[in-house]
């Protein structure tokens, strides 16, 4: 039998090849090739072990004619062609957990920077000078820390500061009160912790719901005083609100490991006294990159050798017999996830998925793995159908899988109900005879409809000429309509109004819509 030949092209740890090598790989370690190099010689090889520097483009991916498997020895993977990867039928791999403790790390480390003003400290004292009355610092003992995210490195941030004596409250719509008690921290909502923490740290992807999430508005709510700290996304904080809170005093100090605009070659933030900045270091250290090559290597030779599947980002664990009637279930569920994870407000810290008539008679953990990466990616850039399961235990979210022998008025059904702070929310959806997903109840309204691109969701009062009005704001906005679907509980009561359009809805649309005579909520919604 042929070995499965793995290309390194990326610096790293020499331990990857040699765990390739003893896994039954064939490897070869060829750093810094140009793309044409690249192209030339990809399709001899089954799997790819890249870092940041290797691009995988489409023009790569179709050159690839044997390759089964990329793994990415870290968690970003901006720089893979992921939708090409998934038509040529290669599949992605990261680490997502490899590099947790030294980005926790890192976090600390700026916090302390920071309560003592130790670069600016530094470079004086280097200068010559002798400033010892210049600088008075801050302890962290006793303070109250804030985390903003408190999954895999949040809870690591909080053990660590836990063992500095500081009080943590955490702010993540995933937390349970019992996954809090057990990390000893306070669960707490987003506008308590602006205004208790003395020190706020961010650990949370850059996604729609927490783009901004320390705006202008919430760096307003803050204790005055406060520190803090982003080692997570570039864009989580409004970067000319915090310059502008940095310098009226507001604002104590700031530090940034990562910004919206990379690599930051200049920022209002730059010389700001009391700001410090890194150039995205928080996966920097021996033990991390030693970490990710390893834990990339034994993937893909497991994927490679045996079948398994660990961290994949474009497909789910499944065996060969199950895939086939599986995927549509799991297309299916992957969009119900999302929609009641875009729609739902609130902590959320029970789901339970139901399945009935032919999704009765199938293995339920794929459905509900896609499920939980539909609902998850809200939340998280690297939530797939292998780890969302992980994700979901570890925040302590309480999974419920039911199984229902009857059938219903479909032949097949499958219910995703989520349990909020303004009570369950439920919605279903089938498989019609192609085998097309298909929404058929939202929040106890049935309605039918393509869960599919850039969509408008919006609750109003049943009552004449509303439609017309909704047709004429899209027109103003020159936005086309795709589909138009309708449902309400009784005449006159609530109904709901599900449109898709041909591009993104842009906030403006939102705001004009609320203001519409009838109308109870607004939502932009994507699939």
């Amino acid at each position: 039998m042929t070995k499965p030949k793995v290309l390194i092209s990326d610096k790293m740890d020499p331990n990857a090849a040699r765990i390739f090598e003893e896994r039954g790989c064939d490897v070869d370690v060829k750093p810094g090739m140009t793309p044409d190099e690249l192209k030339a010689v990809i399709g001899q090889y089954d799997g790819l072990a890249i870092r940041s520097a290797t691009k995988v483009t489409k023009d790569i991916l179709d050159a690839a004619t044997n390759l089964k498997v990329i793994g990415r020895a870290g968690i970003g993977v901006d720089n893979v062609d992921i939708p090409a990867a998934s038509a040529k039928g290669v599949v992605v791999m990261n680490t997502p957990f490899g590099n947790s403790i030294t980005t926790a790390e890192h976090a600390i480390a700026l916090m302390f920077a920071l309560a003592r003003q130790l670069p600016e400290a530094n470079a004086r004292t280097q200068k010559g000078e002798w400033p010892k009355n210049a600088f008075m610092g801050v302890e962290v003992t006793g303070k109250t820390l804030g985390l903003i995210g408190a999954g895999n490195i949040g809870s690591i941030v909080a053990s660590r500061a836990l063992g500095l004596k500081m009080k943590v409250v955490a702010y993540d719509p995933f937390l349970t009160p019992e996954r809090a008690v057990e990390l000893g921290i306070e669960k707490a909502d987003l506008d308590t912790l602006l205004a208790r923490a003395d020190f706020i740290t961010l650990h949370t992807p850059l996604t729609e719901q927490t783009r901004n999430i320390l705006s202008r508005e919430n760096l307003a709510k803050t204790k005055k005083g406060v520190r803090i700290v982003n080692c997570a996304r570039g864009g989580l904080v409004d970067e000319a609100a915090l310059k502008e809170g940095l310098d009226s005093g507001h604002i104590a100090g700031a530090a940034l490991d990562v910004f919206e605009t990379e690599p930051a070659k200049d920022s209002p933030l730059f010389d700001t006294p009391n700001f410090i900045c890194t150039p995205h270091l928080g996966a920097s250290t021996t033990e991390a990159q030693v970490n990710v090559a390893l834990q990339v290597a034994e993937q893909m030779a497991d994927f490679l050798v045996n079948g398994g599947v660990t961290n994949a980002l474009n497909m789910p664990s499944l065996s060969a017999e199950e895939a086939p009637k599986l995927k549509p279930y799991m297309a299916l569920a992957e969009k119900l996830g999302s929609l009641v994870g875009q729609l739902a407000h609130g902590n959320l810290d029970k789901i339970s998925i139901e399945v009935e008539g032919a999704a009765a008679q199938l293995n339920p953990k794929p459905i509900t793995g896609a499920v939980l990466a539909g609902l998850m990616k809200n939340y998280s850039d690297t939530v797939n159908m292998v780890n969302a399961p992980f994700l979901a235990k570890e925040r302590g979210l309480d999974v419920r899988e039911v199984r229902h022998d009857r059938e219903g008025i479909y032949h097949t059904l499958v219910r995703v109900t989520v349990a909020t702070s303004q009570g369950d929310r439920s919605v279903a959806g089938t498989l019609f005879g192609n085998g097309s997903p298909r929404l058929v109840e939202i929040f106890g309204i049935g309605i039918e409809a393509d869960l599919e691109g850039n969509m408008l969701y919006i609750v109003n009062r049943d009552a004449p000429g509303f439609i017309g009005r909704i047709g004429s704001l899209l027109g103003e906005e020159g936005i086309n309509i795709g589909t138009f679907h309708l449902g309400r509980r009784e005449a006159g009561g609530e109904a709901v109004l599900l449109l898709s359009v041909d591009q993104p809805i842009p906030p403006t649309l939102v705001e004009r819509a609320e203001k519409l005579e009838g109308v109870k909520l607004v939502k932009a919604l994507a699939f």
